[in-house]
């Protein structure tokens, strides 16, 4: 297949009619200006798109999400699929699946459906486990009937369950014996990440020195930034090792916030869903897990409750957030989506950017940062 004529933007910067050809699923060749031309007569005519006047990225990577399309990755196979294809319209190539506190049997089957579908399924890279070893102090959208402590024999039946496909957990470092479950999650090659905590500046810290390397969408279910007691989120602004995911969808973090965000982290960025049944669909009731939710001008809560219960973000519109509301640099925030999450899960040497051998992931945007076309694995998805 060949693109040409678009706007290249990722986190190499922006250069104009760019073109690149894919051969199977990697990117074969790149290039500007007209060379494209004398390879064209080899390319069938039907695989050749014309994206004058669009932007081209890679492909988003989302490693923090719940579900869309009305359904939740929750809910079994059936619904991890139709939650999959919502998202990929809207220009999201590789997905890491979420999940929220559950009791240990529920965890341990929806790790195992997960894990089936990694192996079908290369543009799924695996599993979050965003509970249940939470604060019940900050647990906002997660049931406290289904939260507990990392006890060494919950944490290996997990681990089982996943046939190392657990990519991600959140885990608050103040819970007895986290800091021991992060050894050994980092062991087992998952990347854990802070969050949902009441842990302050120091704890966090000890944390980041075993091995955690991502903080749980920044700002949210945590201590916020205080003069004397400055919190997780200056711990991770401090510490080059550590990624910060943000929710980037004008609700869960002011826009002026994301900005100091980046100007402090500028590479570090992970924009993130964090969206439930309800993005790419419609207002109504859902499930979020064993909780009802209401979603009402696209903002959903916990019913009957003020308390925020995920996103109906989808990426293209936090791109969007980001550039039009949150004034980050074009490069910087399509960096925040494709290179920086592929970099905090191990991944950049594949995905991530537009080079030649990388994967054939790529993102056709309009002029207001809309996906228009979406192909993964050289392959169109949408």
């Amino acid at each position: 297949m060949l693109l040409h004529g678009a706007r290249k933007l990722d986190a190499d910067g922006i250069l104009d009619d760019f073109w690149m050809v894919f051969a199977g699923d990697t990117i074969a060749a790149t290039g500007t200006g007209s060379a494209w031309q004398a390879l064209a007569p080899s390319i069938p005519a039907e695989e050749r798109v014309d994206a004058r006047g669009g932007w081209v990225t890679p492909g988003f990577v989302d490693v923090h999400g719940h579900g869309g399309g009305g359904a939740s990755f929750d809910d079994g196979p059936d619904a991890m699929r139709i939650a999959l294809d919502a998202h990929r319209a809207h220009g999201t190539t590789r997905s890491v699946l979420s999940l929220v506190s559950n009791s240990l049997p529920d965890l341990v089957a929806s790790l195992r459906h997960v894990a089936e579908l990694t192996e079908r399924d290369p543009l799924v890279l695996g599993s979050h486990l965003e509970g249940p070893f939470l604060s019940p102090l900050h647990r906002g959208a997660h049931d406290p009937d289904h939260l507990a402590h990392p006890d060494p024999a919950s944490v290996e039946m997990l681990l089982e369950a996943s046939r190392g496909t657990l990519r991600q957990i959140t885990i608050a470092p103040e819970l007895p014996g986290a800091l021991d479950a992060i050894d050994r999650f980092v062991a087992a090659g998952v990347v854990v990440a802070v969050g949902h905590t009441d842990a302050g500046l120091e704890l966090t810290r000890q944390a980041f020195d075993r091995g955690a390397t991502v903080l749980t969408h920044a700002f949210n279910a945590m201590p916020g930034i205080h003069h004397r007691a400055p919190g997780p989120v200056v711990a991770a602004f401090d510490d080059p090792r550590v990624a910060l995911e943000l929710i980037l969808d004008g609700v869960h973090v002011h826009p002026d916030v994301a900005r100091l965000c980046f100007v402090a982290a500028s590479q570090r960025v992970l924009l993130v869903s964090d969206a439930m049944a309800a993005a790419a669909s419609h207002d109504g009731e859902y499930r979020l897990g064993s909780l009802d939710v209401t979603v009402v001008e696209g903002e959903a809560v916990l019913s009957g409750t003020q308390t925020l219960a995920g996103s109906t973000l989808t990426l293209d519109a936090a791109l969007r957030t980001a550039i039009e509301r949150a004034n980050i640099d074009p490069v910087l925030a399509v960096r925040a989506l494709t290179a920086s999450p592929a970099r905090a899960l191990g991944l950049d040497e594949r995905l991530g950017y537009l080079r030649t051998g990388y994967a054939a992931d790529a993102v056709l945007l309009d002029a207001g940062w809309h996906a228009t076309d979406v192909f993964a694995d050289g392959e169109r998805l949408a």
